[in-house]
């Protein structure tokens, strides 16, 4: 309990920052359970292949893990760029599992168990394949941005990462619900959301809403890549397995089919997680996370906000 009283400002800081990414993974979740009422296992894949997209876009202007760190100037580019990239990369990859995984079972009208077994095998199709592309190998990420923390107050300091982070991920997050609330896409995706007969009789077409739906999950998946390179410092074939679990747990924890909920779940997730391992040991750090999402659900089991993306107000 003295490490949780002692180190609370770090702890805080450092849970907000990997709850960005839990929240930014989370989205890509929330929005396909939201408009076909499927979890996409497939999504902590597509964010794997973000990973390696980020750090081949680095290695393209010959940077390694053991390149001497660039300017500010310089590594806001690269990661600007990096961003860029895992994004399109992560948005087409997700687009093809929907086109090649799970539109034609929609077209057969098949049973939700196929929906299922299907996510899961897309999964391990891109896992696998990534790892026999990549030889299985850890790739390790070049040092971007400085570790000296540029805000002090207190006891309370960030650094660039740290900052970076939180920054963008508020900027995707309140991006795309802005999207979702504000604009006709938007207002076709809650109309899917809500009832796909009846959108679809008013002239909204829903398989490229689905598609839509599917790009923007993975754009945000591509953002939440990048941040999770820079923080871990290495990526791997396999990377998204736990990370992705998480983020499911978040979507769930914020209510599933909720955007603000999924971005309040990774919060949330991310600092519990942090908190408990300052009280029993770094290696409850996962135990705690999915212990208190079982307690949560036990008495609110539509997730602390509830709310579907088909009910959201406009």
């Amino acid at each position: 309990m003295n490490e949780l009283i002692n180190g609370f400002p770090v702890l805080t800081v450092t849970g907000l920052t990997q709850g960005a990414i839990y929240a930014l993974i989370a989205l890509g979740y929330t929005l396909v359970y939201g408009v076909l009422r499927l979890i996409n296992f497939a999504h902590s894949d597509v964010f794997m292949i973000g990973t390696f997209g980020a750090i081949w876009t680095w290695s393209a202007f010959g940077l390694d893990a053991n390149s001497p760190r660039p300017s500010l100037g310089e590594a806001f580019g690269l990661i600007v760029l990096a961003i860029v990239v895992a994004a399109l990369l992560c948005g087409f990859f997700a687009m093809l599992v929907e086109v090649t995984a799970y539109r034609p079972l929609r077209a057969r009208n098949a049973p939700p168990l196929a929906f299922l077994i299907t996510a899961i095998g897309a999964s391990f199709v891109l896992s696998e394949g990534m790892g026999a592309f990549t030889n299985r190998r850890q790739l390790g990420v070049p040092a971007m941005l400085p570790t000296d923390p540029v805000v002090s107050l207190g006891g309370w300091s960030l650094t660039p990462l740290q900052i970076s982070t939180l920054a963008v991920a508020v900027l995707a997050m309140v991006g795309l619900d802005w999207f979702v609330q504000r604009t006709r896409f938007g207002r076709g995706i809650r109309a899917v959301a809500q009832d796909a007969n009846t959108a679809a009789l008013m002239g909204v077409n829903k398989n490229r809403v689905i598609l839509l739906v599917f790009l923007i999950g993975g754009l945000m998946a591509g953002v939440a890549a990048v941040m999770s390179d820079m923080k871990a410092a290495s990526t791997r074939f396999n990377v998204g397995f736990l990370i992705g679990l998480k983020a499911f747990a978040a979507a769930v924890l914020g209510g599933i089919g909720n955007l603000r909920g999924a971005a309040l779940g990774g919060i949330l997730l991310g600092l519990v997680e942090n908190y408990g391992s300052a009280v029993f040991g770094t290696n409850f750090r996962d135990f705690i996370g999915f212990l208190v999402l079982i307690l949560l659900l036990m008495f609110r089991p539509t997730g602390l906000l509830g709310e579907s993306l088909g009910r959201a107000r406009a």
